[in-house]
């Protein structure tokens, strides 16, 4: 147990900072480091893998680590930072604000079209961040202040995330475990058809506008395709299916204003496609490159992958198929088809890039603290005192568990790679069933990436705000806690209701 305290201390510090008392990501990542160095090296004893030369070489390892997956963010930032400041420049930012204004008058059903609907769409079909890179932008173009525009993008994606780039958190669960995907995917889809109504309530409350009818329809409307998919279909599809039939629906059945009642005219169709044509270029390129096999297998068979310490420390990337390329790709295809002088691209690439070495360093701090705590054993003593502690009453925490996974690793995906075999560890140590502890795991880790530093960084970048990213946590943190705190709950009863 002296371990775990330990463990904890340099995540309590991080959460405090930040959320407590507004510290911004760079400034709070120093200082969790320079607490989990010690702690690594003196109450675990890290020395690092032999084959590593020592700690200062295990050291060089974690940065390693810390440093490509910075890289592989900031591939999705960079291009979305160049893609917003380019339709700022030449009013696509403007011309869909002006469209959404038309659809509704109403603040709060522009939130949920982009917070909930656009947000889950782009979460399905890329992940990686993207939503909230996207979103957050649109939402500041809107006249929401840039904090509760990044808070409301990430609450608003969280749900889809479970099945996020066409459902790659689910692929390390399925391979630890071996479970049936689709018993997998209909389990930890039925969690969040119970819970998520929950995070439509809370984007609700941020926007200040929506009525409570208008919000559960969008939540409804969003989770029972969803979770259809999820049960009869398979994990690849759910979140992407059900942000499109759910969005469409949604926005039919809105009431359409008369003209005479809009402030403002609405733009006309032709500009209203070159508006939205990079998103429109975005979700058909990651459409095609996920759901056509052979062009799939083409791209993501191009791989860097690099090892260090006889592969103790390691990374890869597929770059061809990457969100990041693919965002850029779209962007370049958008300015050939609207015959756009390519000086515009640089200027606005230019712009772009000065905001990211500030971004850069917060990430590459956060990560270097995740991959710390992770080779020097902190998270893994951190769930087993969990476990230990709470006995038959752990399906209570598995869902807090894939939270935190996701609060220090940065991914759903990370998270399930980290604590899957965990989680059936514990499961049958305490003979307990694995699907439902595994469905938490998956519906954790997913509530995890609103309150996650590293998704924060990036999503604030977007939108200009560096070293205030503890406004975003203090507005996401305790809609965060609610619904882990909920799922837990479900996942007891779903135990104990267990047959056999």
């Amino acid at each position: 147990m002296g371990q775990a305290a330990a463990a904890l201390l340099p995540i309590g510090l991080v959460v405090l900072l930040m959320a407590g008392l507004g510290w911004g990501a760079v400034a709070a990542g120093l200082a969790g480091g320079a607490a989990a160095l010690p702690v690594a090296l003196l109450v675990f004893g890290w020395q690092g893998p032999d084959a590593a030369g020592g700690t200062v070489g295990a050291l060089g390892g974690v940065a390693a680590e810390a440093g490509f997956s910075t890289l592989t963010i900031i591939w999705v930032v960079a291009p979305a930072l160049m893609l917003h400041e380019w339709q700022q420049a030449n009013g696509g930012t403007e011309t869909l604000r002006r469209a959404l204004l038309r659809l509704s008058a109403d603040r709060g059903v522009t939130a949920l079209l982009v917070a909930w609907f656009f947000a889950l769409f782009a979460e399905g079909a890329a992940g990686f961040g993207t939503p909230v890179v996207l979103a957050a932008p649109i939402l500041v173009g809107l006249g929401f202040p840039p904090a509760q525009a990044v808070a409301m993008a990430l609450v608003g994606h969280a749900v889809g995330v479970s099945f996020g780039a066409v459902g790659t958190p689910v692929v390390p669960q399925v391979a630890a475990s071996g479970l049936d995907p689709l018993a997998l995917s209909g389990a930890t889809a039925l969690l969040h058809a119970a819970c998520g109504w929950t995070m439509a309530l809370s984007l609700r409350h941020m926007a200040g506008a929506a009525s409570l009818r208008l919000a559960l329809g969008a939540a409804f409307a969003f989770l029972l395709p969803f979770t259809a998919i999820a049960i009869f279909v398979g994990p690849e599809l759910p979140t992407l299916g059900g942000a499109l039939i759910g969005g469409l629906a949604f926005a039919a059945a809105l009431p359409r204003r008369p003209p005479a009642e809009a402030k403002e005219s609405g733009p006309n169709g032709r500009d209203l496609l070159h508006a939205a044509l990079p998103y429109l270029l975005l979700l058909g390129l990651i459409l095609a490159t996920r759901l056509l096999p052979p062009l799939r297998q083409a791209l993501s068979g191009v791989t860097l992958d690099w090892s260090l310490a006889d592969g103790a420390f390691s990374g890869s990337v597929a770059p061809l198929y990457h969100p990041g390329t693919l965002l850029l790709a779209s962007l370049a295809l958008a300015a050939i088809w609207r015959r756009r002088r390519p000086a515009e691209l640089a200027q606005a690439a230019g712009r772009a890039l000065a905001r990211l070495p500030a971004v850069l360093l917060a990430l590459l701090l956060m990560l270097c603290l995740a991959r710390l705590m992770v080779h020097s054993g902190m998270i893994a003593s951190l769930a087993q005192a969990a476990a230990a502690l709470t006995g038959q009453g752990w399906p209570v925490f598995a869902a807090a568990t894939g939270a935190l996974g996701t609060f220090v690793t940065g991914s759903a995906t990370a998270s399930n790679i980290l604590l899957t075999d965990f989680q059936i560890a514990t499961a049958t140590a305490l003979s307990l069933p694995v699907l439902p502890l595994l469905a938490a795991q998956g519906f954790g880790a997913a509530i995890g990436n609103i309150i996650c530093p590293h998704n924060i960084v990036a999503g604030g970048a977007t939108v200009g705000l560096g070293g205030r990213e503890g406004e975003v946590l203090r507005r996401t943190l305790p809609a965060a806690a609610l619904v882990v705190a909920l799922g837990g709950l479900l996942t007891l009863v779903a135990v104990l209701a267990w047959p056999g």
